[in-house]
């Protein structure tokens, strides 16, 4: 992997830059679809290329689970597997392992956890999630990390601060012993929930490992927003300017592009496929529901300044139809249009920051799409 700033935004943080991994360059800020299960839920991988995309995130715990890295190892990777020629980042599995799990307990070993599917008990250490993900054959990794939840006390987040540094250094010392750097690479994650002081010691330990790139986790977990944007912008300031950051599960349309102005590069949530499947659909004037009664008789599209495929071909009025109808469709042509949405909200944030006026389109698509000036 190899990361490049390009040009920076005199106004604020924001950073245009390339990404070359093995498969695909990645042009920064993107945002990735969330493929948890080797898939993103209503879509094609052809579709998510139409679009645009060549990264995508997938999820450690859940393809451990089912079906099991040796099964995909024997399809010849993650890639063979779920028919993705481009650039796909696992994450470690550490978040689901805490909230998903019926039991799960932790020590400085790793965490033993039961699973969600069938109730079997596994553990995972920083070596096994790094050895899963090889076997995986994902481009970029991430190490087994403790997550607080929101609204966690200082005692409790400095021990998940800790655990998270000596599992940073188990696995930095894995990966270099075991895998091929030019073939998959592993980023740090920083926690810390929202205590500032947390924060600093997370970047001062994790960036001493000399990562290649660095994830921002802990955060829209239940926090406030005004602590978010705080922590975020703290934490990225923190961070290496020749390292790509990441900032985990933020994928509504304003909190990107907050994220962006505070320097961050990447983004990943399943909030845009999963408000899709529930009818809840960006515009540039903001979601809209098409369950609601109001668009059974509204012929015009989407969005009018949208041309993506759904856009193009489709109605307010059939989508209302079909999530009514509780179609199959719906939940496929209303995932298509908001990563379109998202594909292209990226697209113009890169395209404003070459031409030196990211700070006007920001504010314009801020006004429009929460109708306040």
């Amino acid at each position: 992997m190899k990361f490049t700033p390009l040009q920076s935004c005199p106004q604020s943080k924001a950073r245009l830059g390339l990404l070359e991994l093995p498969r695909a360059a990645v042009q920064t800020p993107v945002f990735m679809p969330v493929g948890t299960n080797a898939t993103v839920k209503a879509m094609r991988t052809e579709d998510l290329r139409t679009l645009g995309f060549a990264l995508i995130l997938a999820n450690t715990y859940h393809l451990y689970l089912r079906p099991g890295e040796e099964v995909i190892r024997g399809a010849g990777g993650l890639h063979d597997f779920m028919h993705w020629d481009a650039n796909i980042l696992t994450d470690s599995g550490g978040f689901q392992v805490f909230s998903l799990s019926s039991f799960c307990k932790i020590s400085d070993a790793g965490a033993e956890f039961r699973s969600h599917i069938d109730g079997s008990r596994h553990f995972f250490t920083p070596e096994k999630v790094i050895d899963i993900q090889m076997a995986l054959g994902s481009d970029i990794m991430m190490p087994l990390d403790e997550c607080t939840r929101g609204g966690a006390v200082y005692a409790e987040a400095s021990r998940a601060e800790e655990r998270t540094w000596r599992w940073a250094k188990q696995s930095i010392l894995h990966w270099r012993e075991r895998c091929r750097p030019d073939a998959q690479t592993l980023f740090g994650i920083i926690q810390g929930n929202v205590f500032p002081e947390l924060r600093r010691r997370s970047c001062e330990r994790l960036t001493a490992l000399d990562f290649p790139g660095y994830a921002i986790g802990g955060l829209s977990v239940g926090e406030s927003k005004e602590q978010l944007l705080e922590m975020l912008a703290l934490t990225a300031d923190l961070l290496p300017q020749e390292s790509p950051r990441y900032l985990m599960g933020v994928g509504e349309p304003l909190d990107i592009l907050a994220g962006v102005e505070r320097g961050i590069d990447m983004f990943d949530c399943v909030l845009p496929t999963r408000n899709a499947r529930n009818a809840s659909l960006f515009t540039r004037d903001g979601a809209i529901s098409l369950r609601n009664a109001c668009h059974s008789r509204d012929y015009s599209p989407v969005d009018t300044e949208c041309v993506c495929p759904v856009c193009r071909s489709y109605s307010r009025a059939y989508l209302h139809h079909l999530y009514k109808s509780k179609e199959i469709l719906a939940s496929m042509l209303g995932t298509l249009h908001n990563l379109a949405f998202l594909a292209d909200l990226l697209g113009g944030v890169r395209g404003a920051l070459a031409g030196g006026r990211f700070v006007s389109f920001a504010h314009g698509f801020r006004e429009r799409y929460t109708g306040q000036k």
